[in-house]
């Protein structure tokens, strides 16, 4: 037969296309230790992700008083007592390096845990599921309706389910919202159409892909969308802890009835394919480890029930390592957990994410809550006063990060002889010293002109020994030093230069 056989053309049972139809998933309830922790981590999860922009916490009465606050409009980061200004982000880096190392410790010590229990995707698809049993009941009833004809019923079924996806899409989407302004405030600016428009537009936008990603994708976002899976083939070893199936004691597989009448004895795995209708991924785990599987451990809990059920030992399907496996088929014992959890790799994972941690935790403790910044004039670098004095011009920036206003003190140090003043002073009132005062949490922006002769007219200015009258171009080094006189105190220092003219006596 060629390929252009007509019988071929006509004959389209035989061909296998690039891409799979997909095969929809309905898992089946279960209970058990591993179930019940997941309910538990989705609480938790779901609760401080909807619960913590409505927590007050009391910072005065000049900053907000939202517990985790992302102020856009003024450029900070607010999280209970620590507040992160943006020459500060370096603290926001460090918070996604732990969290990048966290997940490293996490997979080579349990595998995909995180995937398992607290990733979003998981944890909104596994609430999804929750409603579809809700409506339409368990995996047989789920699956019955799936292929019944569109009756009245199944329509009003499917409208009410799609409709409380929609609410938790919608509640998810606006809560995220909540965590850059004042939650009451932007609740009440919402309901009343008075809200900015990028909040209505990143509700919507969440919304959707809530609604899409756990309601309808689901697996898919982890097996086809999610990097994490990849990434994670190069974090685990031998030593990691994973769910496996131990074909060394199940295989091979048979029912009881079928045990009882084989020729040769048959394994502990009893076919009743349990583990594949629980799996939210829809995998069969007795192939092997692959990427879909999540390590949530449900497989667990279902296939001890069913070796409860028959009277065999539990543990058919378990966390287990490489090792461990490989020590058990030979009878030997396995390794304790601990010990296989706290290895020289996690420790040097463990060592490194609280050498971090540390580092910020002594920096947030150190940092001042007083910052200058100094930016010199280009153009002109300089200019000749009447009286034959140079003027260098200075734009700074006095930045208090107290939530209460506070006076501050700007001294020179260095290039003696020199002073200063302000847009507000008068030049003949120049002195040293300068005193601000600077309201809470702002940063105020002031403009300085520092005042210094010509070189060679005092001695500390003169480079060459030739006298007064020779003026090369130079730069005499100095520094504005900013102190609190409060209690609080502390003090900080730009330093920069001041640009003296060339050329030769006038």
């Amino acid at each position: 037969m060629t390929a252009h056989d007509p019988k071929l053309r006509a004959d389209h049972s035989n061909e296998i296309g690039l891409y799979e139809k997909r095969k929809g998933v309905f898992p089946k309830a279960i209970n058990g230790p591993f179930r019940r922790f997941k309910w538990l981590v989705m609480i938790v999860c779901l609760g401080i992700y909807w619960g913590t922009p409505w927590i007050r916490w009391d910072r005065g009465p000049y900053a907000p008083d939202q517990a985790v606050l992302i102020d856009l409009a003024h450029r900070r980061f607010f999280m209970f007592d620590i507040e992160i200004w943006p020459h500060e982000f370096y603290f926001v880096a460090g918070l996604l390096i732990m969290a990048g190392i966290g997940l490293f410790l996490v997979t080579s010590a349990v595998g995909r845990a995180w995937c398992g229990y607290a990733c979003p995707q998981t944890v909104w698809t596994d609430l999804f599921q929750h409603v579809d049993r809700f409506i339409d009941g368990d995996r047989n009833a789920q699956l019955r309706l799936q292929k019944a004809p569109w009756t009245a019923g199944k329509i009003g079924k499917r409208a009410l389910k799609w409709t409380i996806y929609l609410a938790i899409s919608f509640a998810t989407g606006g809560a995220w919202i909540f965590y850059f302004a004042d939650a009451p405030t932007l609740q009440y600016e919402f309901w009343t159409g008075t809200a900015a428009p990028v909040a209505y537009a990143t509700t919507f936008v969440l919304t959707m892909t809530t609604f899409i990603f756990g309601g309808f994708m689901r697996e898919q976002v982890c097996v086809y969308m999610c990097p994490w899976p990849r990434i994670q083939t190069a974090m685990l070893d031998e030593k990691s802890l994973i769910v496996t199936y131990k074909d060394w004691r199940g295989e091979p597989r048979g029912s009881v009835k079928s045990a009882v009448k084989a020729a040769t004895p048959l394994g502990d795995c009893i076919d009743c394919m349990q583990c594949v209708a629980v799996c939210p991924t829809g995998i069969d785990i007795r192939e092997g480890p692959q990427i879909g599987c999540i390590t949530c451990a449900l497989c667990i809990d279902a296939c001890d029930k069913a070796m409860a059920d028959v009277g065999r030992a539990r543990g058919l399907i378990d966390y287990c390592t490489l090792v461990d496996a490989e020590k058990e088929k030979k009878g030997e014992e396995p390794t304790p957990v601990l010990k296989t959890i706290f290895r020289p790799r996690t420790l040097i994972y463990l060592g490194v994410w609280s050498a971090i941690g540390a580092a910020m935790l002594f920096a947030l403790g150190q940092r001042a809550r007083l910052d200058i910044s100094v930016a010199k004039d280009r153009n002109p670098e300089f200019v000749t006063l009447s009286d034959g004095t140079i003027r260098n011009a200075y734009t700074i920036k006095l930045r208090n990060m107290e939530e209460r206003p506070r006076t501050f003190r700007v001294a020179l140090e260095g290039l003696e002889g020199a002073a200063m003043f302000t847009d507000e002073m008068d030049a003949a009132a120049a002195k040293r010293d300068l005193t601000f005062r600077v309201p809470a949490d702002t940063t105020q922006r002031l403009r300085i002109y520092v005042v210094a002769r010509r070189r060679g007219e005092h001695g500390e200015h003169r480079r060459d020994g030739h006298g007064e009258g020779h003026h090369d171009r130079g730069h005499g080094e100095f520094a504005f030093v900013l102190t609190a006189p409060d209690d609080e105190g502390g003090m900080d220092r730009s330093e920069t230069s001041f640009t003296l003219p060339e050329g030769h006596g006038e």
